[in-house]
């Protein structure tokens, strides 16, 4: 649980990634394989989800390395030198990256766990439901003797009729499906979630939490406010007729209230979305990442919020 003050609020990421590597600083490193998605290439759609632009969650140094060792090899070096990391975690982000044959992924899973291997601890996938099958996940499966793995999957929204409109071409049926056939399975698995998508209101939203409760399989969660950026299909018709964003402290508020719906055991990774400010519509928030990560685990604290302090469990599990 993150500690502010002295006050238990929520199941952090990092303090969990503290205690489980005996407090060593563990750091995620991000790769861009050089995939893309369904909804991109035809096979689902064109021009993809419509918020997305995967250059305004890629960082810079990723971007400019189109060698995957040489992403790999620096960012792990820039992680010594600016935040002191001692092991990290591979991590495959940029667009759908398991949307490839099997034998394809394993070559290129097996080259990123090469570099600097005995300083990796782990291995983060990041993909869509649709592009899951049980011969992949017996391959990620491979790999937990030697690393921890998780599963990081978008979910986005648990609305079948706000995917369709975000032109997701991944339903949340799919999504069910897949964490039905991790049952038994040796992943952590991840759930991503956007919050403020347009039509939902905060009666959905809090919804959401019901769902992840109901699935034991997933061990972690990213919540995301919804940002317009540059790039996106969203972003065009943003600039055309702006609809209501959370501001700062309405999604602040919002966190209030889901936070303590969650069940207690599920980890946190991010409390919300972050863009590169070149990209950025809206909302600005005035404030670096550091900032705003301040900001809400002070109001967190100062309302009082304890993850789980209000879930029900669930007695028949899906």
């Amino acid at each position: 649980m993150s500690t502010v003050s002295g006050i238990t609020t929520y199941n952090n990421y990092g303090a969990w990634l503290r205690e489980k590597y005996d407090g060593q600083r563990v750091f995620k490193v991000i790769v861009d394989g050089g995939f893309t998605c369904p909804n991109r290439d035809g096979n689902k759609g064109y021009g993809g989800c419509t918020y997305c632009n995967v250059d305004s969650f890629t960082p810079e140094l990723t971007r400019s390395l189109p060698d995957m060792r040489d992403q790999l090899s620096l960012g792990m070096e820039r992680a010594r030198q600016m935040y002191r990391a001692d092991k990290f975690i591979v991590y495959f982000q940029p667009n759908t990256n398991t949307y490839a044959p099997a034998h394809y992924l394993k070559e290129m899973y097996d080259a990123a766990l090469s570099v600097n291997t005995n300083d990796i601890v782990g291995l983060s996938v990041g993909t869509r439901a649709d592009c899951i099958d049980a011969e992949k996940i017996a391959l990620l499966e491979s790999y937990t003797d030697r690393f921890d793995v998780d599963l990081e999957m978008g979910m986005e929204s648990i609305y079948e009729d706000t995917l369709a409109q975000l032109n997701r071409g991944c339903t949340h049926a799919e999504l069910v499906n897949v964490l039905g056939m991790l049952t038994n399975s040796k992943l952590d698995v991840c759930v991503h979630s956007i919050f403020g998508l347009p039509g939902e209101t905060k009666e959905m939203m809090l919804a959401y939490a019901d769902e992840i409760n109901r699935h034991p399989r997933i061990n972690f969660v990213k919540l995301h406010h919804l940002y317009i950026v540059e790039g996106s299909i969203m972003g065009v018709k943003y600039k055309r007729e702006p609809f209501k964003l959370f501001t700062m402290e309405e999604y602040a508020e919002f966190l209030c209230e889901l936070i303590p719906l969650l069940r207690p055991d599920i980890v946190i990774q991010r409390l919300f979305g972050i863009s590169d400010r070149q990209f950025l519509i809206a909302p600005d928030w005035g404030m670096n990442k550091s900032g705003i990560q301040t900001y809400f685990e002070n109001y967190l604290e100062k309302k009082g919020v304890v993850q789980g302090s209000k879930y029900e469990p669930v007695k028949n599990w899906s």
